[in-house]
């Protein structure tokens, strides 16, 4: 099983990810590690900055693992907003069938609510240095393209409201 983890910035997928491996030991892949690696190795001339040209540009590597993964039946868990919203169309039935896509999304009120917390548990699993640009309104608007994105292709969503365990407990049964 593939279990492809994408979604807005802060909403946790690295942390659903590291507690799936925990349960279930199934490898784990961060497409922000590669996208780091490619880009401090110089074999890229893009920066963290560019996340739109990164998905482009990532996005076909990371479809071919998942391929390559599903076609030896290993398990794997790939996380990482480098995900397109119209990634299905990328594989066939044979691919679908082996792959568990979840979204991650906050809403506004979670935001508001829960803004200094949000930023508190941004290194939870690795450490991150905030950017400046991390705002509320920021959050918000990018929570909204994950959530629209994905709508719009028919992908489910999950969003966290009010809860982030409630939320994302029901995920960690593969």
């Amino acid at each position: 099983m593939i279990v492809l983890i994408t979604g807005a910035s802060h909403t946790g997928k690295t942390v659903l990810a590291q507690r799936l491996l925990d349960k279930y030991r199934y490898p784990y892949l961060s497409i922000d590690h590669l996208k780091m690696g490619l880009i401090r190795s110089g074999n890229t001339s893009l920066t963290p900055e560019d996340d739109d040209k990164l998905t482009a540009y990532l996005w076909p590597i990371v479809r071919e693992m998942i391929k390559t993964a599903v076609e030896n039946n290993q398990n794997l868990i790939v996380e990482g907003c480098y995900v397109p919203f119209d990634w299905r169309p990328d594989f066939d039935d044979m691919y679908l069938q082996a792959i568990r896509f979840i979204c991650l999304a906050m809403s506004d009120n979670y935001i508001d609510t829960n803004f200094d917390l949000i930023v508190e548990h941004r290194s939870d699993i690795e450490s991150r240095i905030e950017p400046s640009s991390c705002t509320r309104n920021s959050l918000k608007a990018d929570n909204r393209a994950y959530i629209e994105g994905c709508s719009k292709m028919g992908e489910p969503v999950t969003i966290i409201d009010s809860d982030y365990e409630q939320a994302v407990r029901p995920l960690l049964n593969l």
